[in-house]
């Protein structure tokens, strides 16, 4: 048995298939000054043979999904950015090294400036450009990048890595899943697998070593562990868990239409996490009750210059139009930290998390604040529009947001531009100051949603992707519960309500406590609602007070966890009534 990171829930159990690249070296001698011009035309039709490949692909994927075909697009914006591209070329001619060496130095510059960055996202994005750089070369040797879509019998691959094109042609009918020695939960990959619904286990340092074709294995992606040839007793233990897995699963899925609201009738808004248009339909499908937090960065990524005030109001009235009647809560750019844009001047930190990011940006740069602002509030003309701010850490910066914001307004009217003049305002609750100090604040907004991922590591002063300190990274550590607690109960007096869009919304097992602690809204990845849907719609509330009121007396997370492990053990066995 081995324990790896949990990608995409599900049991399989099945064949090996070991997927491995062919290998290819680069010729790093030197080249003579004449050679240059003709390595430069080498690297331009590889790199239109690699966007004919691409294409290729995103009309495969669009087949199963524009969220899928979507991943490949931005592969196509990294081809097509003259940046990029141009930095290579300058090194044939500046160092005069072959095409192949040259896209593999740019490359690497990429990826190690990405890995440099804290957030998982950012870390994973070094596999996208990665990507690019190998299918860049495999082109310039004439080597054929290598397919999964040929596989014609029901396997699990094992790989040491599987990059966004690799997964792409997986073929439903034969992958059962799949387990990998790289990757986190945000990569692509995982991602790509969530969304196609095959288990997936990754993070696990060395299995491919150990797999060989033909082999049994058991792929376990609900508690990322994978077991190569195993015995009789717990090949039919897993067979069992499969079977349960798929009958629960089918449960869930009748769960869709139904609303989140527990035995005794409390209702809690169940809403989804996006990051772009493409991603409400996975939104809707799960039964998503609105977007709690569209990431409206994305729109600002892998690109050059700031996108302008027509294309963002593009995109976010496509995302209110697909969610509508439901509410969309649209969060004010979140960049800095670990987010940096090329295209804007943005200072070396020490200390870039404490630093000049989201909410302080705009404040400062105003231009970018207001013509975003303008088009968030054009499109809350076309369905129900919030505005969240980011990294709020005390009510000066609130009203300097909602002064700016009033600026847009009054611009707006008087040109005759519709907006919703009734649309509410909120803040994100991610800064211990600003949980504090949440019954001042509650005066100024309508609401609040608690981001815990900063939240969390900004409390406990532990980096969540720092690995030798990921263990104190614990969204059940009481002085978290008890911000929350704190936050919640200051909004309701002062009339308002508060909801959690950071990733412990969307842990089925932390779902108990955050319903008992009061929150009025989870928001989450589209793949959590039906599990955290089907908790909530199982308890009783006065049942989850009690528990959340417990679980703040204890004084260790795993005192926690453990406690509320038996009770939904106990919960499981004997059904609640109202």
């Amino acid at each position: 048995m081995q324990k790896g990171i949990a990608a995409s829930p599900g049991i399989e159990i099945g064949k090996v298939y070991v997927f491995k690249k062919q290998a290819f070296s680069i010729d790093k001698s030197p080249i003579a000054p004449e050679q240059a011009e003709n390595e430069a035309i080498r690297l331009k039709r590889a790199v239109e043979d690699s966007k004919n490949q691409i294409h290729a692909i995103i009309e495969r994927t669009r087949e199963a999904g524009e969220e899928y075909a979507e991943i490949f697009e931005a592969h196509l914006m990294i081809l097509e950015d003259a940046v990029f591209i141009n930095k290579i070329a300058d090194k044939i001619k500046g160092e005069l090294i072959t095409a192949e060496y040259a896209t593999q130095q740019i490359a690497e510059q990429y990826i190690e400036q990405f890995n440099s960055m804290g957030d998982a996202y950012f870390k994973e994005r070094a596999a996208d450009v990665k990507d690019i750089g190998d299918r860049i070369v495999r082109s310039l040797l004439g080597i054929e990048t290598k397919s999964l879509s040929g596989i014609v019998e029901k396997v699990i691959i094992i790989a040491e890595d599987l990059t966004p094109s690799d997964t792409a042609q997986l073929n439903k009918n034969f992958v059962l899943a799949f387990a990998v020695d790289m990757g986190g939960r945000t990569s692509h990959t995982s991602i790509m697998a969530r969304s196609m619904e095959i288990p997936a286990v990754v993070g696990l340092c060395d299995f491919s070593q150990k797999a060989k074709d033909g082999d049994l294995v058991i792929v376990d992606g609900n508690e990322g562990i994978v077991i190569l040839n195993p015995d009789a007793e717990t090949l039919k233990l897993y067979q069992e868990k499969k079977e349960e897995y798929l009958k629960d699963y089918s449960e869930l899925c009748k769960l869709k239409n139904e609303p989140c609201k527990t035995v005794c009738g409390r209702r809690i808004e169940i809403c989804a996490n996006i990051g772009s248009p493409a991603d409400c339909c996975g939104a809707s499908d799960k039964g998503a009750e609105g977007c709690g937090l569209f990431r409206t960065e994305f729109l600002y990524m892998d690109r050059t210059t700031l996108p302008d005030e027509e294309e963002q109001f593009n995109a976010y009235r496509e995302v209110v139009e697909s969610m509508a009647p439901n509410p969309v809560i649209i969060r004010t750019l979140d960049i800095g930290g670990d987010k940096k844009l090329p295209y804007l001047d943005m200072p070396a930190e020490q200390n870039p998390f404490l630093g000049w990011r989201a909410i302080r940006i705009c404040l400062e740069r105003t231009d970018i604040f207001k013509t975003q602002l303008r088009a968030i509030l054009r499109a809350s003309s076309f369905g129900k529009v919030r505005i969240m701010f980011p990294m709020i850490s005390g009510i000066s910066e609130i009203r300097k947001a909602k002064q700016i914001l009033k600026e847009v307004q009054e611009e707006l009217e008087e040109e005759g531009i519709p907006f919703d003049k009734d649309l509410e305002i909120g803040i994100m609750i991610e800064i211990p100051s600003a949980a504090v100090t949440a019954d001042l604040l509650a005066k100024e907004v309508d609401f609040f949603s608690i981001g815990t991922n900063d939240l969390i590591q900004y409390t406990l002063a532990a980096d969540r992707m720092n690995e030798r300190i990921s263990h104190l990274y614990d969204p059940l550590h009481p002085a978290v519960l008890r911000l929350i607690k704190h936050v919640v109960d200051a909004s309701h007096k002062a009339g308002i309500w508060t909801g959690m869009c950071g990733e412990m919304a969307g842990d089925a097992v932390a779902a108990p406590i955050l319903l008992g602690l009061g929150l009025d809204e989870l928001s989450m990845s589209a793949v959590s609602i039906p599990h955290v849907k089907k908790v909530i719609r199982s308890m009783n509330y006065k049942d989850a007070v009690k528990l959340a009121e417990d679980a703040l007396n204890l004084k260790e997370p795993d005192e926690i966890r453990a406690m509320v492990s038996s009770f939904l053990s106990g919960m499981s066995q004997t059904p609640n009534k109202p």
